[in-house]
């Protein structure tokens, strides 16, 4: 009871002190109530840096400039902000309050953007965000100075996705470096970015980025509103948002891709798609996502189109390879037999004779001895990690062979399995699962537990749908159309359509058929812009 008369009575107290501000979000025209705010607001924070001045040679005004120390640039606050205000204001030009924040914002500061905030939470979010905040004394304004200047990595090629020929540069964590990146590739008035803060505590950067003509605007608005449904406390890497907006986040394949290459999803947007890009990580979703994408690669379009072809024939192996592989060894091992030629079933069975387990449980083992290493190798440094995947491999390997363990067939179908996994690195997830389940599957009932998942898996994918666009698209269903850049890697004067599914309100794209002449060229241009 006295502890609650005593807090009224320390509020009445300091309501009847300096003036506060009128409501709780507005900023006080007191200078000192507003610095005092602040630092209630931020704490006791060492990186926050107030530097009081006075402007002019005479008492004009009184002011503060407030600023994270490791989010601006220094020089920039330095000789554009400071060095102005102590010598840029001369005494007459100005009446009232109103005119001194013209005056300087329009004659005095020389940063890029100078913007007027009076209400106090956006001016402590501005401030988080490294912008400079100029307040005085006697106003109820304060002026948002644009100063950011934090550290930032340099412009490298994504490790994840090297390519051979074409561009070698990559995203950033600074979203601002990301978005002049596409707007280099894509020099369209059309190429539309719309931000958003999500994460109730980080207040993380979000931006679409679409091509305005091209994009279905209904493929827009859906993307919108499922971003604006995310409800979290944090967004600190792209694949928080891939499980909220995702149309089957159970499942095992990806209805969201996502890429660390400008020239990638420059090409998907002019396609019809739309990228979401998130502040703090190199990684840049992009919706609707199709199956076949995952076998594709920025260097089908850099390399002559049969080569390309060729090279995109062995993905679709290699991924193949890498699923059904253990399975199909367990199952012509164990049921099949027959379907196996002599020579190399007495192979076989001399290699696995004495073993003490069943091929389905060598083949799990042995997989799962794989993932582990490939794991460490991962989180080690570098040069231990490789020494750790190269040399573990061969030593465990060769001495589970020589202990009787685990046949050789059956390092060999697991060395091959792992090699193919990473030629499709994008399924890579999918694939590890996916191949457990059809090596269990045919230890049990052989090459009908295979036949059985592949037909449980087909009719997921077929299910499948990534913002209202068939995963499995052009295959199922079929658009003999997109074929040329499905199966094959058609010329790219061949590539005249954008994807029926996703490009529809404006599928032509180019004069279709072999290069015709400038004539021909200017007329279909001026047609396409029709």
């Amino acid at each position: 009871m006295f502890d609650f008369l005593r807090r009224k009575l320390r509020l009445a107290h300091l309501r009847k002190g300096k003036p506060a501000p009128r409501t709780h979000r507005d900023l006080s025209p007191d200078l000192k109530t507003n610095l005092t705010a602040i630092r209630r607001e931020l704490g006791a924070s060492p990186d926050l840096i107030i530097r009081c001045l006075k402007l002019g040679s005479g008492a004009e005004g009184t002011g503060a400039l407030l600023f994270i120390d490791g989010l601006i640039d220094q020089q920039v606050v330095n000789r554009d902000v400071i060095f102005p205000l102590l010598n840029g204001v001369k005494r007459g030009k100005f009446q009232d309050g109103d005119d001194l924040l013209k005056y300087l914002a329009q004659n005095v500061l020389a940063v890029g953007e100078v913007k007027k905030e009076p209400q106090f939470g956006p001016v402590v979010e501005a401030l988080l965000e490294g912008e400079t905040i100029l307040l005085l004394d006697g106003h109820d304004e304060a002026l948002l100075l644009s100063t950011k200047g934090w550290e930032k990595r340099a412009i490298n090629e994504p490790d994840a996705e090297r390519i051979i020929l074409g561009p070698h540069d990559g995203f950033t964590e600074n979203l601002r470096t990301n978005t002049a990146m596409l707007r280099r590739k894509i020099t369209d008035p059309g190429l539309h970015f719309e931000e958003m803060k999500l994460g109730r505590r980080t207040r993380t950067g979000v931006v679409i980025a679409y091509l305005k003509g091209v994009v279905n605007e209904k493929l827009v608005e859906e993307v919108r509103a499922r971003l604006k449904r995310v409800n979290l406390d944090m967004v600190l890497d792209a694949n928080y948002l891939n499980e909220f907006i995702s149309d089957a986040p159970l499942s095992l394949f990806p209805t969201v891709t996502f890429t660390e290459r400008p020239d990638v999803v420059a090409a998907k947007l002019l396609e019809g798609r739309v990228a979401i890009f998130v502040d703090g990580t190199p990684v840049v979703n992009t919706v609707p996502a199709l199956f076949v994408e995952s076998f594709q690669s920025p260097d089908d379009y850099n390399f002559p189109f049969y080569y390309a072809t060729f090279i995109r024939w062995f993905r679709y192996l290699s991924f193949f390879l890498g699923v059904l592989s253990p399975a199909l060894f367990v199952a012509l091992a164990t049921y099949h037999q027959e379907l196996i030629p002599t020579s190399l079933l007495i192979t076989i069975n001399a290699a696995t004779e004495g073993t003490p387990f069943p091929l389905a449980v060598e083949m799990v083992m042995m997989g799962a001895v794989f993932e582990i290493i490939r794991e460490a190798g991962i989180r080690l440094a570098r040069p231990v990690g490789q020494t750790i995947s190269i040399v573990g491999a061969l030593v465990i390997g060769e001495a589970a062979v020589t202990a009787g363990l685990v046949g050789a067939p059956t390092i060999i179908v697991t060395a091959t399995t792992a090699i193919t996994t990473f030629v499709v690195p994008d399924l890579l997830g999918p694939g590890i699962y996916l191949r457990l389940i059809y090596t269990i599957l045919a230890g049990v009932l052989g090459a009908y537990g295979i036949l059985i998942g592949l037909l449980f898996t087909l009719l997921h994918l077929v299910s499948l749908r990534s913002f209202g666009t068939p995963y499995l698209s052009p295959l199922a269903p079929i658009s003999a159309g997109d074929f040329k850049d499905v199966i094959v890697r058609a010329p790219i004067w061949a590539l005249g359509t954008r994807p029926r599914m996703i490009g529809w309100p404006r599928p032509q794209r180019q004069p279709i058929g072999f290069p015709p002449s400038g004539d021909e060229g200017e007329e279909g241009e001026a047609e396409d812009d029709g």
